[in-house]
């Protein structure tokens, strides 16, 4: 790892560190672009009373804001923590060129934040899952996808 990467974690660290202080979570992000932060953010579920509301979201939500785009290629993000599968996923929609980490999914399962059954339930058909799931007026709503697959003025993402 080159120096300066280091200091773009040490900076997503420092954040973790200061959400606990706030009330937050122990999670920190920030995301670089040319050598450049040009966003940073801790977890504020708690404060926010947002359950999506994780460092690595809340990042990619102010980068995408600074640079006016939901397309981040060019970016890369560091993370106090591996990220779970809601930032993983929102990682790749986001078209980040790399993830960077400190903390493992097992650092953080070992203090509470344990995401494997979210993993776990993914490989479950729907009928199976702990949330109950219901599928219906796919005849209706298909409609919206036909009219989006036909649309030559779309923005695709």
């Amino acid at each position: 790892m080159k120096e300066i990467q280091k200091e773009y974690m040490r900076r997503a660290i420092q954040l973790s560190q200061e959400s606990i202080s706030k009330g937050g979570g122990p999670f920190g992000a920030v995301i670089v672009k040319n050598g450049e932060i040009i966003a940073e953010s801790a977890n504020s579920v708690t404060n926010d009373n947002d359950p999506t509301a994780h460092a690595e979201v809340n990042t990619i939500r102010k980068a995408c804001k600074e640079l006016n785009t939901f397309d981040l290629t060019g970016c890369e993000i560091y993370s106090s923590c591996e990220p779970c599968p809601m930032c993983l996923g929102a990682i790749y929609w986001a078209r980040l060129d790399e993830l960077y980490f400190a903390n493992t999914k097992v650092d953080a399962a070992k203090i509470g934040f344990d995401d494997s059954f979210i993993y776990d339930e993914l490989e479950l058909s729907v009928e199976k899952r702990r949330v109950k799931t219901s599928q219906f007026l796919r005849e209706e709503a298909i409609l919206a996808f036909q009219e989006w697959d036909s649309n030559q003025d779309k923005i695709e993402y």
